[in-house]
């Protein structure tokens, strides 16, 4: 027992360094983002910028160990990463999210807290099943800076790993929700210290939906599945952008431009190129006060930036750019029928994470604390939109698999 509380406390000291390191590449990515981006960019910022990205990726790829950290078609799920790898995963990743490639900052945050849970291991020297306990809690912490504590992002790694871990699951977590929970300390304060800034989770100015009505669930059904075959779209034709025969550097370079070019055309039928381009977390207020006609540029530009910053070879997490496609999806009931867009922020973003993580409870989880104490009622509509973009996405798996065997 004395040594496995002793493992507690190095998740208690990895929270708070992995959160710092959360917090210093957050603020990076924040700081450049401004830097290099002005509200009305103008065109040839917005087409080559992307490009420029593409040859910082290019450049960390090659020239920095670890390959820029996995592929976002991956998923979110890996192996622990080695802290030798941590300075490729964050250029590679600033290069991609700074520069308006689509895709979101939850990955690199999981690898560069899992190499700061191994950068401890180094000191404390650990057994090799500890060493993966203690990376795996430096993930934790980090991602808890992103999702707005503990509780989404612990139940995210959860669900992630939970495959293969059997009776020694709850033993093995333990340590990351500590390191979760001290680690989001850095950001809410404690005393009469207030913190560093913690990245806001809930959606500003969201009306208050009270009561569950059948057509809301019939609404957040049809949103869980056709949430589902877009993302699943998305992922099909970044596989097929994967297969392009070129090298790296033309693939990232074409598709930095790709993604630019798309973005400006965007803007040029009057949605925001801005809206276009980067992980689209920032975006969801805007999109759903939106006409259907800039809602359905948003969407067809959104996900074919997607796809193409997915498979080409740009590094990043592959969870906000699908949240915002679902809630576009969900936005569509909104200016049809006058339903709730507390309801369409929660279902869509239920049903987008969902469909992009073959997760079940962390979608629900999120979409719950997304809308706040205005959306509490919306709860049974993002289960059923989670579940049926769940359902839908496994059964649109198995049939492609089906098709190509």
């Amino acid at each position: 027992m004395g040594r496995y509380l002793r493992l507690v406390g190095y998740g208690a000291l990895i929270g708070v360094a992995a959160a710092l390191v959360a917090a210093l590449f957050l603020a990076l990515v924040h700081d450049a983002e401004h830097w290099l981006w002005s509200d009305s960019p103008a065109w040839y910022l917005v087409v080559f910028l992307p490009a420029v990205g593409a040859c910082v990726v290019y450049a960390a790829r090659r020239l920095l160990p670890g390959d820029g950290g996995h592929s976002p078609l991956q998923g979110l799920a890996g192996a622990p990463t080695p802290p030798s790898y941590a300075p490729g995963v964050a250029l590679a990743a600033l290069g991609t999210l700074c520069f308006g490639a689509v895709l979101g900052p939850e990955a690199p945050l999981i690898a560069l807290g899992s190499a700061v849970g191994l950068t401890v291991t180094h000191f404390a020297r650990p057994a090799e099943r500890v060493r993966a306990v203690i990376a795996n809690a430096g993930s934790f912490a980090a991602i808890s800076s992103l999702f707005g504590g503990p509780f989404v992002g612990g139940v995210m790694m959860t669900e992630a790993g939970a495959s293969g871990l059997g009776e020694a699951l709850i033993p093995t977590l333990l340590p990351g929700f500590v390191a979760a929970a001290f680690g989001y300390v850095i950001f809410i304060g404690f005393g009469h210290w207030g913190g560093l800034h913690a990245p806001g989770l809930v959606e500003p100015g969201l009306p208050p939906y009270s009561g569950t009505h059948i057509y809301d669930l019939l609404i957040a059904i049809a949103v869980g599945i056709v949430a589902a075959a877009v993302v699943g779209s998305v992922r099909r034709l970044a596989g097929r952008i994967t297969e392009v025969p070129v090298g790296l550097a033309a693939l990232l370079l074409l598709g930095g431009l790709l993604v630019g070019v798309i973005a400006e055309v965007a803007d040029l039928l009057g949605a925001s190129s801005q809206d276009v381009l980067f992980s689209g977390q920032s975006s969801v207020p805007a999109l759903v006060g939106s006409s259907t006609k800039i809602v359905v540029i948003l969407l067809v530009a959104k996900a074919l930036a997607y796809a193409v910053s997915l498979g080409c070879g740009f590094r990043g997490g592959p969870v906000f750019p699908a949240i915002f496609l679902g809630v576009a999806v969900a936005t569509f009931p909104v200016t049809w029928f006058g339903t709730s867009t507390t309801l369409a922020v929660a279902v869509g973003a239920a049903a987008g994470m969902a469909a992009s993580t073959r997760l079940l409870l962390t979608p629900i989880l999120f979409a719950s604390l997304l809308v706040g104490p205005a959306g509490v009622d919306t709860t049974p509509a993002a289960v059923l939109a989670a579940a049926f973009a769940w359902l839908t996405a496994e059964a649109l798996e198995k049939r492609r698999a089906s098709v190509e065997g």
